[in-house]
């Protein structure tokens, strides 16, 4: 958010936070979710990249389309295996793993 706008909000009585904050959550906690929504953007964009669509990533994982929409919006029901297990299906590398984990 805009400095900017965090100040208005503030002057007018508003509380300004972040997820942590807000939900009450600890380090480990935000660093889990961020790492899921690391392998779920690096899912989607492995999957543009190779040109296939959520259906045929499904067919490679044996899995849904909706279950793919699912791993590529980083919903917590989708594990970290199958985010792992299907950025490995597209030919990710281990090197890149990391990378998109380190991702900042």
């Amino acid at each position: 958010m805009q400095a900017e706008k965090r100040r208005r909000l503030r002057e007018q009585g508003w509380k300004v936070a972040g997820p942590e904050e807000l939900l009450g959550l600890g380090d480990d906690e935000m660093a889990y979710i961020e790492l899921r929504l690391k392998l779920a953007d690096g899912l989607k964009a492995k999957r543009h990249a190779r040109g296939m669509t959520q259906v045929e990533l499904a067919k490679l994982v044996g899995s849904s389309q909706s279950r793919v929409a699912k791993m590529e919006a980083g919903d917590p029901a989708v594990s970290l295996d199958l985010l792992v297990r299907s950025l490995l299906a597209l030919g990710a590398s281990s090197r890149e793993l990391a990378r998109i984990i380190a991702q900042g």
